[in-house]
């Protein structure tokens, strides 16, 4: 059984377009020029994309950025930091990653997107963002643009395609933008992808520098369970005075005891400070708080990018990404049938932080 729907947009929260720009080898783009998208202080989390279909939800990721060097006496030494230590982005000098060996590219990283033999990309999504300014202020002028390319290809421009997130809050200037890139990753298929030229900045400030990228993929696969899939995103800052974010999965009725796997995309999560979780409930169903060996109860915007039960090749592949998270949540079965959907519940009570995507792959029975 499939009922693959259309990427639904949002209604009334996006304001402004513009295409995105993918240009493919020899100079053909898929889309025209646009001007540059709009952008707003807060946008409402709504849904991007919903299918009902035999298949999953996959993504890559990297940070754009990392530490150079400790300022605070507190601060472990870098490469502990990386390794996997507690560590805080605001007790660094951040300087860019850059791996691509292009001298055209300030920074550049690598994710993998792996998918199950048989498989066919339904959906793919861009999303980047992190802080503007640190020791330095990155022009806002450049939010909505990035390079990425697929595996064994080269950089293609693409440019946001919808309401660029931008807000200046505790002592940050922090933005996400995204784009559609489906026809790259259906032609691209699974392996590493790049993204370069991620508008965020270096340096050291009190609120830290940090940010980086997430390829969020749906794709359809006969082999697998009947599933909802789902992407919602938006962007908002929450905090001890403004506590959090409950978002409703809508459209996508809960079996009882369903499985299955929750996915989000966070920025400036500091390891090692605890208070901030991650949970999901139904009408019926008490919250269920959602952790692995890589991400505490307590502590899930801990800089990570994490799926359970794989490891995921990234290059860099830092076990601390200092300030950026894209984690993979496993559903264990414990919540009641729910016509409702999905109840989540993304919170902090001891740091600021920005929540930008939320994405779902559900049973759609048992």
């Amino acid at each position: 059984m499939r009922n693959s729907l259309r990427p639904r947009l949002r209604g009334l929260t996006l304001c402004a377009f513009s295409l995105a720009v993918v240009v493919m080898p020899g100079g053909h783009s898929i889309a025209a020029p646009a001007p540059p998208a709009a952008e707003a202080g807060s946008i409402e989390f709504a849904q991007r994309y919903y299918a009902l279909q035999h298949g999953g939800i996959t993504r890559a990721a990297n940070t754009a950025i990392t530490c150079r060097k400790p300022v605070a006496a507190r601060a472990v030494s870098c490469p502990s930091a990386r390794g996997g230590e507690a560590a805080a982005n605001n007790d660094f000098d951040m300087g860019y990653v850059d791996v691509d060996k292009d001298p055209n590219t300030y920074n550049s990283s690598r994710g993998e997107v792996r998918l199950p033999p048989g498989s066919r990309v339904s959906y793919a999504r861009l999303y980047w963002g992190g802080n503007l300014r640190v020791g330095e202020q990155k022009p806002p002028g450049d939010n909505g643009k990035a390079l990425i390319a697929e595996p064994g290809g080269s950089y293609k421009h693409v440019k946001a395609d919808t309401l660029i997130g931008h807000r200046t809050a505790d002592g940050a200037d922090a933005f996400q933008a995204s784009a559609d890139v489906t026809p790259l990753v259906e032609s691209g298929g699974e392996g590493l992808y790049t993204v370069a030229q991620v508008n965020v900045a270096m340096g050291h400030s009190k609120a830290g520098a940090w940010g980086g990228w997430t390829l969020v993929v749906a794709y359809e696969n006969e082999g697998a369970p009947l599933r909802h899939l789902t992407v919602w995103d938006g962007f908002d800052s929450f905090d001890a005075d403004r506590p959090g974010h409950a978002i409703r999965l809508r459209g996508m009725p809960v079996p009882a005891r369903a499985k299955g796997s929750v996915g989000m995309v966070a920025y400036n999560g500091d390891r090692g400070t605890a208070g901030d979780t991650l949970t999901v409930s139904t009408d019926r169903s008490r919250p269920v708080r959602l952790s692995d060996p890589a991400n505490p109860a307590r502590d899930v915007m801990n800089s990570t990018i994490s799926e359970p039960g794989r490891r995921i090749a990234r290059t860099p592949a830092y076990a601390n990404t200092l300030g950026y998270d894209s984690d993979i949540f496993r559903l264990d079965g414990a919540l009641k049938a729910d016509r409702e959907g999905l109840l989540i519940r993304l919170a902090s009570q001891r740091e600021s932080a920005w929540a930008g995507v939320l994405f779902a792959a559900v049973d759609a029975k048992r």
